[in-house]
């Protein structure tokens, strides 16, 4: 058991149980850290709000209105920097370990591609959550439309049905519309194997292990999709496989780049850029190839035409939970950070902020590193630019303020990250 699996399942039931002190003992520790951040005395860390119960994901519905989700099946509203009574909605879910309300995306219609079928100035919230009706468990995502006047979500129709089991864990959940106007989605392995975990002889592809790239109004595979010509249909939705599980993808402004981050098992989480046709490696591969036992095991990758390998952009060899990541599109915190990412972990409720390099390719080298890999913890605190958020779910940059909103699972809170003399 690594020590990623560990931490999910303290406090929020996103992995295996453990011990009953040891969740105390956890718990106790992060709640006496407050958030700080380390490596710029001109920022500070307010508390936007609190009270939330296990939030994973979240996004701006607009200028001044944030939808948070509950992992226990709850959407909730934050208007004007504060935390509505009554949910926006309640869907029933599935909760076990890594299971429930995980991931949302909004798209304005007035900004869609051709594929919209209801393109009537409508603003369209998808979510992604491990569905329990009784009778069958399945990972789905639904299009919701956003009803300002009562402030709720309405008329929901199916986009993606996707596999549950056996998990409980790996489900992925991150959603995100992309500068094309499709919809992304990534769902983790659910403890498969198969083709799409790069075993040669395994089962043919199932929808797990993969970023999704699909129609927002159908959920069928995008136009211009590396495998759309594939005989086997399941493929024609795939932007890239092999993925172990991600809680966090985001497009670089600049370029349009999808980047992601990845989960490993007892060695290795990483930060990838996800070119179409990416194989990310899992099972055989992570971490750099280099640092595998054989540098030719790529070798072994099942390649389906289109597919490539790549290498992680970062990597940390002793998991840390790698979960939300955000690219700061405005120069609110200052002209340095803009256009360059900042990552959240779980396990140590840390953020990091790195620099792309010259062609926006991959990560500057960092300062305290041999290389773009994290060994030790001198090394986590050489790239350790926040602390003390408790379990880091998600991260966004505020629409108005350009600001950076940070959301902890486990403290119930999203906290604003803005200049040190902001008032």
């Amino acid at each position: 058991m690594n020590k990623r699996t560990i931490k999910l399942g303290i406090a929020v039931s996103l992995a295996i149980i453990i011990p009953t002190i040891i969740y105390l003992i956890y718990n106790s520790s992060i709640a006496l850290a407050a958030p700080f951040i380390n490596k710029d005395p001109n920022l500070k860390v307010e508390t936007l709000v609190n009270g939330l119960d296990s939030p994973t994901s979240m996004a701006f519905i607009d200028n001044n209105n944030i939808l948070v989700l509950e992992k226990g099946g709850q959407v909730r509203l934050i208007s004007n920097g504060v935390l509505q009574d009554k949910p926006v909605l309640q869907v029933s879910v599935d909760t076990e370990n890594e299971r429930g309300l995980l991931g949302i995306a909004i798209m304005n219609s007035t900004k869609t591609n051709s594929t919209m079928i209801n393109n009537n100035n409508r603003k369209y919230v998808f979510l992604y959550y491990t569905e329990s009706n009784g009778v069958d468990l399945r990972n789905r995502v639904y299009r919701y439309d956003w009803d300002a006047q009562t402030r709720s979500l309405v008329n929901n129709s199916l986009i993606l049905d996707l596999p549950a089991v056996p998990g409980p864990n790996h489900n992925g959940g991150r959603l995100i519309i992309g500068p094309d106007h499709y919809l992304y989605a990534v769902i983790g392995d659910l403890n498969h194997r198969g083709k799409l975990q790069n075993i040669i002889d395994g089962r043919d592809p199932d929808d797990t292990s993969v970023i999704f790239r699909v129609k927002p109004d159908d959920g069928s595979g995008a136009p211009g999709n590396p495998f759309i010509n594939d005989p086997n249909i399941e493929m024609h939705k795939y932007y890239a496989y092999g993925i172990r599980n991600s809680f966090g993808i985001t497009f670089d402004p600049v370029n349009g780049n999808l980047w992601q981050t990845e989960n490993g098992p007892d060695v290795y989480d990483e930060i990838n850029v996800v070119k179409p046709g990416f194989n990310s490696g899992w099972i055989k591969v992570m971490g750099p190839l280099s640092r595998n036992r054989d540098a030719n095991i790529a070798g072994e990758l099942v390649n389906y035409p289109g597919s490539h390998y790549t290498d992680p952009v970062f990597s940390w060899k002793n998991p840390v939970a790698v979960t939300g990541i955000e690219f700061m599109k405005s120069a609110a915190l200052g002209e340095k950070y803009k256009n360059n990412i900042f990552v959240g972990d779980y396990n140590n409720g840390n953020l990091y902020y790195f620099e792309l390099n010259g062609t926006r390719t991959g990560i500057k080298p960092e300062a305290g590193l041999s290389g773009l890999v994290v060994d030790n913890d001198d090394q986590l605190s050489a790239v350790t630019f926040g602390t003390g958020f408790g379990a880091i779910s998600d991260i966004k940059m505020g629409p108005k303020d350009g600001f950076l909103y940070v959301l902890s699972i486990n403290d119930g809170t999203i906290y604003k990250i803005e200049p040190s003399y902001n008032k």
